[in-house]
């Protein structure tokens, strides 16, 4: 289940990809990062019994998937979460899907990511995320950020947030810490800290100095 993990330090992954060459890819840059690989398999099914036998420190799964080319992954993570709760997994897509990413954002819980396919090509941002997620943080892709605020965008208590404090919302969804999104916007972590207060009293949600249960409830607020 979701611990304290550090880059690193060795992290037990699953892996749930139907095109051979790519899970095969997704394996080897795993192991050159020291992630211990459980399984990798093809299908929905098996991931599902994978992820409810081994309960990975997080698992990776492609959306789409045999048997239906659907939602199969996302219906897979659903359903081993409902088994263990909280169990850590990031799901990867080819296009932003809102929907989905609301789905797997629907119980609050967090150790759970939404990663656009072309994210894996920057391995840093990659096996960061997957860290993050095996900690039990919330990751988002900036374009799933973009399109959910542009969703609730003429939601009138969104429309309560400035442009700037729209910027640093964005920001915490993707899981920056305070530090990185000042590093982001150029300003001091003070000025951060002052935007996400508020941000926070505006959209009616209590302050908290746990980041990662920040960032779920933000977007557990955005997702709704």
């Amino acid at each position: 289940m979701a611990g304290d993990f550090e880059e690193g330090f060795e992290v037990r992954v699953a892996v749930a990809e139907d095109q051979f060459l790519l899970r095969d890819g997704l394996v080897r840059m795993l192991e050159a990062h020291r992630f211990d690989i459980v399984a990798a398999v093809g299908s929905g099914p098996e991931m599902l019994a994978v992820m409810t036998e081994q309960k990975p420190d997080v698992s990776l799964i492609d959306i789409r998937m045999p048997p239906t080319f659907t939602d199969e992954g996302l219906r897979t993570a659903l359903q081993a979460r409902k088994i263990h709760p909280g169990l850590p997994v990031l799901l990867l897509s080819q296009y932003v899907e809102q929907l989905y990413a609301r789905e797997l954002l629907e119980d609050g819980t967090g150790a759970v990511g939404y990663l656009l396919k072309d994210r894996v090509f920057n391995s840093q941002q990659f096996v960061t995320a997957l860290h993050q997620v095996a900690a039990g943080g919330t990751v988002m892709d900036p374009d799933v950020v973009a399109k959910l605020l542009s969703r609730t965008s003429s939601d009138s208590t969104i429309d309560r947030l400035t442009e700037r404090e729209r910027e640093v919302l964005g920001l915490m969804a993707e899981g920056r810490s305070n530090a990185a999104i000042a590093a982001a916007m150029v300003v001091t972590e003070k000025a951060v800290a002052k935007h996400i207060s508020s941000i926070l009293t505006k959209l009616d949600l209590p302050p908290s100095t746990d980041d990662n249960r920040r960032v779920r409830a933000v977007l557990t607020y955005l997702g709704a």
